[in-house]
């Protein structure tokens, strides 16, 4: 195999049988590990029960209301020490209608495993030659969370409420300094799921990933300190951090999705389109808060 298909299958393919499905509102919206299953059902607030071989979360009135209940415990655990880095940053869980079934402080999502949303653009230059070029983002030293790892163009989460549209536009301006000019009709090209265990929980996610061509002269310039530097990168160079570990995981899967699409493994493509088969769907057309496609 490839070494980078082979790559690609251990960053994509993770062993969850230690998880429990967690029901809300009488849909599988989640996934808890032992630990975190044994913390909620000790939780004082008295909203989690077993259900089976899954957790029950039992969450009462609109989504107004199921929001303050869960925000209330999430705080708890946050008291009790169980929850770290909090943000003060809400993250929108949808129903598989599409419904918004309640908004939870990001640092929660992790724990119950809930799937949140995140826009990743990948920056691309076609050289006088016609080769195609990525520019790729190296995050600050000063970040406390993975300095100095390889990152695409953009990244970044969808905060509650927030359009695909409007994080592009907000990302795209303060990690890369690019105009709404540029990324205002932008649509993605696809979304991958990334879910794999962390220390906090599970992390779920469906990256929406888009393509933003730069013309040759035109480079990136951070306005926020979340990256030290952009380069653009002949896609082998690409190749050969992705094999040594350097980009961010959610990265990772993002410019291999790119390399993939662009040709870069002409002739060796299987191996890639057989993991891409279960990460990968089709987006047709504007995807707005309203549509979901978080479930």
């Amino acid at each position: 195999m490839h070494p980078a298909a082979a790559y690609l299958e251990r960053i994509a393919r993770h062993d969850l049988s230690d998880f429990s499905p967690l029901v809300v509102c009488e849909q599988t919206l989640g996934s808890v590990n032992r630990e975190w299953r044994e913390r909620l059902l000790s939780c004082p607030s008295g909203l989690f029960a077993r259900h089976g071989d899954a957790l029950a979360c039992t969450l009462q009135g609109d989504a107004t209301m199921r929001s303050r209940q869960l925000g209330a415990a999430a705080e708890g655990w946050r008291d009790a020490g169980w929850l770290t880095g909090w943000r003060n940053e809400q993250f929108a869980a949808h129903g598989t209608n599409g419904e918004l079934l309640f908004e939870l402080e990001r640092a929660a999502f992790r724990p119950l495993g809930l799937t949140s949303r995140a826009i990743h653009i990948n920056g691309l230059t076609r050289q006088p030659d016609g080769e195609i070029r990525m520019w790729v983002g190296r995050r600050s030293p000063e970040k406390s969370y993975e300095p100095n790892r390889m990152d695409n163009l953009v990244g970044g989460g969808v905060a509650a409420g927030e359009s695909l549209r409007d994080a592009c536009l907000r990302e795209g301006w303060e990690e890369a300094g690019i105009d709404a000019a540029r990324l205002s009709a932008l649509e993605p090209v696809c979304r991958l799921l990334a879910e794999r265990p962390v220390a906090r929980g599970l992390h779920r996610e469906w990256l929406y990933v888009h393509d933003l061509w730069l013309p040759e002269g035109v480079a990136p310039c951070n306005q926020d300190g979340e990256f030290s530097e952009h380069t653009l990168l002949p896609f082998a160079e690409v190749e050969a951090l992705l094999l040594e570990g350097r980009f961010m995981i959610d990265a990772a899967l993002v410019a291999i999705d790119c390399l993939l699409r662009h040709g870069h493994w002409a002739g060796q493509a299987a191996p890639f389109v057989r993991v891409f088969a279960e990460l990968r769907e089709a987006v047709a057309g504007r995807i707005e808060p309203a549509d979901a496609l978080g479930v």
